[in-house]
């Protein structure tokens, strides 16, 4: 036999104990479809329909006798109050594209996966450290598909001018290389800038830059107790937490302070992404899926990706990632041809073909561990090892609060103790709000 008729078989055999399982109800939380197995699975996601179509057929040219998936997008603005309003009438998808930051506002929409059926052992073996933020005591509530990690780009003539031969390794190589590159005017008027730190609306992607230097600090921003309460831990006075995020915004603020040696922004300046594409900016820290339009505004611009820096002598390796898993809908008609596609969908062969089509990395580790010879996905790929979050309450709301906390200390209002302090109460007042 050949191995695809091998794995064909396997396949159906994993599936039948599946289905007895979970007729027998050993498997909690799964029900018994009227219509059995096969059929159409919906799938809703944001990706472009278009850049997914080639994965998508070849996986139900190959799946064909089990099922088939229809893949349908959604506008990214709109995609949650559709989910919602599809969900509540009943026509909603039997799975859907489930990021790091929508766990805990849907995480009672979801059926989830018990560990008797994909252990725990077996999800951490598989996929990368950030998948376990949509693990539960109980099971795991999706499984990763891919993950768009934080990089830093950088302006390689602006280095080379300040006779700079490589970016920066560690945070702290900032506050030496800022006064080198940052060009002003007469009227202090920054001309060039080495880093757009320390305000928020003009900032890229502020809030998740900051969550990065909170995580790397070592604070986890919220945290699930074992009763499924969610603790907001900002200024935590427990292992130094509140200092951690002290440090953190303090090294983050830093770079508006006009008095300061290292100063290189303030809120005049444009989109920090759109001072970089126009050349005037070092650093910009933004995600590997904007590689391709950054390339496509500046053609010539001279830059390159690298890791985001580290704090010195810390042990551990962090950026930020947006995660992108698959979750069964709570009230799919077919959960076991569901749960089928999910698992063949989280698969090496699909999330290969979904990462090359996509052009992000992949969260599996057997994918991940594969030598890239391309110059910006060996950086992606290592990036997405290294991908962390957490599990916002509200990300509307959590914008706010971090915008505020930058605000209150940038403008001179509150000390950052006490930034800390109200953003903490703010966030955690957030989530009282939900309740």
């Amino acid at each position: 036999m050949s191995n695809f008729q091998i794995a064909l078989i396997t396949t159906f055999v994993i599936f039948t104990v599946v289905a007895v399982l979970i007729f027998t109800g050993a498997v909690p939380g799964f029900k018994a479809p009227e219509g059995g197995y096969g059929g159409e699975v919906v799938v809703w996601g944001t990706f472009p329909k278009l850049k997914l179509s080639g994965a998508i057929d070849a996986f139900n040219q190959q799946n064909k006798a089990l099922f088939t998936i229809a893949y349908e997008e959604k506008n990214k603005n709109s995609f949650e109050r559709e989910l919602l309003e599809a969900l509540a009438s009943g026509n909603g998808p039997d799975i859907f594209f489930l990021t790091q930051d929508m766990v805990l506002k849907h995480k009672d929409k979801v059926l989830m996966v018990p560990f008797e059926t994909i252990t725990e052992r077996e999800f951490k073996d598989t996929f990368t450290e950030e998948g376990e933020l949509y693990l539960t005591p109980e099971g795991t509530l999706a499984l990763p598909l891919s993950v768009d990690p934080l990089v830093m780009y950088w302006n390689r003539d602006i280095f080379s001018s300040a006779a700079i031969a490589h970016p920066p390794e560690f945070w702290d190589e900032f506050l030496t290389i800022a006064p080198a590159i940052t060009k002003r005017d007469d009227a202090s008027n920054v001309l060039t800038s080495t880093i757009s730190f320390g305000e928020f609306e003009n900032v890229t992607h502020a809030k998740d830059i900051l969550s990065l230097l909170i995580l790397q600090a070592g604070n986890n921003i919220v945290e699930v107790a074992e009763d499924g309460r969610v603790n907001v831990v900002l200024s935590n006075t427990q292992e130094s937490g509140s200092q951690r995020t002290e440090s953190a915004l303090r090294f983050y603020t830093e770079f508006s302070n006009p008095v300061k040696p290292v100063y290189s922004w303030n809120r005049s300046l444009p989109q920090s992404r759109d001072m970089f594409i126009g050349g005037d900016l070092a650093v910009y820290f933004g995600y590997a899926s904007e590689l391709p339009d950054i390339i496509t505004k500046n053609p010539h611009l001279n830059f390159d990706v690298s890791l985001v820096p580290q704090i010195r002598d810390n042990k551990t390796k962090e950026t930020f990632g947006n995660m992108y898993a698959l979750a069964i809908a709570r009230n799919t008609k077919k959960p076991q041809t569901a749960f089928q596609a999910l698992v063949l969908m989280a698969g090496s062969d699909f999330a290969n073909a979904v990462s090359k089509a996509l052009k992000l990395p992949p969260v599996r580790r057997d994918l991940l561990s594969i030598k890239q010879t391309d110059a910006y996905n060996s950086v992606f790929y290592d990036s997405a090892l290294r991908a962390n979050g957490w599990l916002d309450p509200d990300p509307e709301a959590s914008y706010n609060v971090f915008k505020d906390m930058v605000e209150d200390v940038s403008s001179g209002r509150f000390r950052i103790s006490q930034a800390v302090l109200n953003a903490n109460t703010e966030l955690k007042q957030s989530i009282d709000l939900r309740k």
